[in-house]
């Protein structure tokens, strides 16, 4: 028998080492945890990302209604305030930017100023209450006063045109009360600081009583028939409500629908990829 040729038994060893070298570089498929894990995961992230899409959804809608509401009741003819019996069914819904008329007599005495950025600077609401012809009160934002060189941690002396009591007719917007205060500030009554028009907390504080649960913005040329004071040069300027409301759901809901679609097609390439490691395998 001829002796086997030299090199033989190293020369397979060492084919052998190539081809495991070789699989070494291979990927492998994921084991069926790993798969079972990362299905879950996407499952999870689409789920989030099509809920956020449709929370958007909804709020357009809800935004537009708001629009449509808001136009059709700043544009009416401006109609008697909400009875006392109507007081504990006053909803943001169904009454707030409804254009009222109030009548009866300012008392000046009461009033507060309310922290304020508008188009024409930063200051302060003046909140006068008014004690309306059946005995209630309503407190009126009769409009944006600018700040003063001698304003002091809400300290604001009240204009001139607060001085005496005034009898007027005001047309303006009817609003919902702002309990609590502003952004990451609260209101502290008794110091005087107000960030917020909370109608429940300037009544206690001013020690007003059947007072409405809601305020009313005058408009620009709100006030009429006032007697006892003279337009002065800080006399508040009204008519300054915001009334045009910024949209962007349809955008954001575009986004995160986008965003679930991406996972969903990640999600498939990922599957696909593993589908063809797993046949290379057998």
């Amino acid at each position: 028998m001829n002796p086997a040729p030299r090199g033989t038994a190293a020369d397979g060893q060492l084919a052998a080492d190539a081809v495991a070298a070789h699989q070494d570089d291979i990927p492998r498929s994921r084991s069926a945890a790993s798969r079972y894990a990362l299905a879950v995961c996407a499952l999870l992230l689409f789920a989030t990302f099509a809920a956020l899409g449709t929370w958007q959804v909804q709020r357009l809608y809800w935004k537009l209604d708001l629009i449509a509401r808001v136009e059709q009741r700043v544009h009416a003819p401006a109609v008697i305030p909400p009875a006392r019996d109507h007081w504990t069914l006053i909803t943001s819904e169904s009454d707030e930017y409804r254009h009222i008329r109030l009548a009866g007599v300012f008392l000046p005495q009461f009033s507060a100023k309310v922290q304020a950025s508008t188009v024409l600077g930063s200051g302060w609401w003046l909140l006068t209450p008014m004690r309306l012809e059946d005995g209630s009160t309503v407190l009126v934002n009769r409009g944006f006063v600018p700040a003063r060189a001698d304003d002091w941690n809400g300290h604001a002396p009240l204009p001139s045109v607060a001085e005496k009591q005034q009898t007027a007719t005001v047309t303006g917007l009817l609003r919902i009360s702002e309990p609590g205060g502003g952004f990451l500030r609260h209101n502290d009554p008794a110091a005087g600081r107000w960030y917020s028009r909370d109608v429940q907390a300037i009544a206690a504080a001013r020690g007003l009583s059947d007072v409405a649960p809601y305020f009313v913005d005058a408009d620009a040329d709100g006030e009429s028939g006032s007697k006892g004071a003279e337009p002065a040069a800080d006399h508040p300027v009204g008519g300054l409500t915001v009334v045009s409301f910024h949209n962007s759901h349809l955008v954001y809901a575009l986004t995160w629908y986008a965003l679930a679609l991406m996972v969903a097609g990640a999600f498939i390439w990922v599957a696909r990829q593993e589908k063809n490691l797993s046949g290379r395998d057998r």
